[in-house]
C-alpha cells in the first residue's frame, strides 16, 4: 500500500507539471500579446510598454514559465506599479481586473462549489445507483421496462431544461421552494440546505441517468457468471446474490466515473451556477472568461485538473477495497 500510494503520487505530480506547461501554452502564448489584452484595446503603446515590463513579458518564454512554477512551489513578488506585492505559494498569480491573488479568489469561492457538488454527489450515487440495481433485479419486468425509459430520457435532456423546469414548477408555479441562493452553511444550516436543494436535486437527476445505466450493465454481467449461477444452486437468496456479490462486482466502473466526475464537477457545474445564481468557481470561471483574465483562468482549471488527479487516485484506492481481485500496482 505504501509503495503503490508513493507511485500515485509521484504520476499525480507528473501529471499536474504536464498540466501546467500544456495551460501556460494556451493561455499565455496562443493569444498573441498579453500586455494588449491586459490593457485593453484603448490603451498607448507607452501603456503597453508599461504593462509588458510589469509583467515582465519582455523574459525569455522558459524563464516567465519557470517564475510561473515558481510561484505555485514557493510562492513570487508582483509588481502593482507602486510597490510590490508577495503572493504565498502556491501562488497561481493576480487577477487582471481586480488585482486579487487568484488563490485567494479559489478559496473564498471554492466552499460554495464544494457545498454543491457533495451534496449532489451524494444524490446521483443513491439515486443512479439504486435505479440500476432495482433495474437488474427486475430485469424483464415492468419495472424495468419504466426504469430504462426514464433513465433514456434523463439522458437525452439537457441540462438547462431539467434546471429550467424545476425553477419554475417548485418556485414560480407551486411557490414549494424559495429562489435557489447561497447562504454560508456558518451563518444558518437550514437556508443553506434549502437554498442549493434544487441544485442538488437538478444535478443529482441529470447525472443519475448514466450510473443507472451504467450499474444496471455491470449486474447483469455479473449475475451471469458461474459463480453467481453456483450460488443459486445452492439455494441462496436473490437478495444475498444482490447485495453481498453482484452489487460488489459491479461497483468498480461506478467508483471510476464516479471519480471523474466528482473531480470534474470541483472545477464548477458552469451551468447550474449560473442559471441557479451560486457564487462558485464555475461562475467566476464564466466572468474570467469573458474579461479574459488570464490567470483566474489559468488557476481555476488548474484547480481542477488537481481534483481529477486526486479523486483518481482514491477511485484506484477504492477498487482494491471493493473488489479483493484488484492488485495495487
Amino acid at each position: 500500500m505504501t509503495g503503490f500510494l508513493i507511485r500515485r503520487l509521484g504520476g499525480a505530480v507528473l501529471v499536474l507539471f504536464a498540466l501546467t506547461a500544456i495551460l501556460y501554452g494556451i493561455f499565455y502564448v496562443a493569444p498573441g500579446d498579453v500586455a494588449q489584452i491586459v490593457c485593453g484595446p484603448r490603451c498607448s503603446p507607452a501603456q503597453v510598454a508599461q504593462v509588458t515590463e510589469q509583467l515582465r513579458l519582455n523574459d525569455p518564454l522558459y524563464v516567465q514559465y519557470g517564475h510561473f512554477l515558481q510561484g505555485i512551489v514557493a510562492g513570487r513578488d508582483f509588481s502593482t506599479g507602486t510597490g510590490v506585492e508577495h503572493c504565498s505559494a502556491p501562488c497561481l498569480g493576480v487577477s487582471y481586473q481586480s488585482d486579487q491573488q487568484v488563490t485567494q479568489l479559489i478559496l473564498a469561492k471554492l466552499p460554495v462549489t464544494g457545498s454543491l457538488v457533495i451534496g449532489a454527489f451524494a444524490g446521483w450515487l443513491l439515486l443512479g445507483v439504486g435505479t440500476g440495481v432495482l433495474s437488474a433485479w427486475r430485469r424483464g419486468r415492468l419495472t424495468e421496462r419504466v426504469l430504462t425509459w426514464l433513465t433514456l430520457a434523463g439522458s437525452a435532456t439537457p441540462v438547462f431544461v431539467i434546471e429550467l423546469l424545476l425553477i419554475i414548477v417548485f418556485c414560480s408555479t407551486l411557490q414549494w421552494l424559495p429562489a435557489p441562493s447561497y447562504v454560508p452553511f456558518a451563518e444558518d444550516p437550514e437556508q443553506w440546505a434549502w437554498g442549493l436543494l434544487l441544485p442538488w436535486v437538478s444535478l443529482a437527476l441529470i447525472e443519475s441517468a448514466k450510473y443507472a445505466r451504467l450499474t444496471r450493465s455491470a449486474m447483469l454481467e455479473t449475475l451471469a457468471e458461474d459463480h453467481v449461477r453456483t450460488f443459486r444452486a445452492y439455494g441462496v437468496g436473490e437478495r444475498a446474490i444482490i447485495g453481498r456479490h453482484a452489487l460488489r462486482g459491479a461497483v468498480a466502473p461506478v467508483i471510476a466515473l464516479s471519480a471523474l466526475d466528482f473531480g470534474t464537477m470541483f472545477g464548477g457545474a458552469v451551468l447550474t451556477e449560473s442559471l441557479f445564481g451560486i457564487p462558485g468557481i464555475g461562475r467566476e470561471l464564466v466572468n474570467a472568461v469573458k474579461v479574459v483574465d488570464l490567470p483566474v483562468v489559468v488557476g481555476m482549471v488548474l484547480v481542477t485538473g488537481f481534483f481529477v488527479v486526486l479523486a483518481n487516485a482514491a477511485a484506484d484506492l477504492l477498487y482494491a477495497l471493493a473488489d479483493r481481485r484488484v492488485v495495487l500496482s
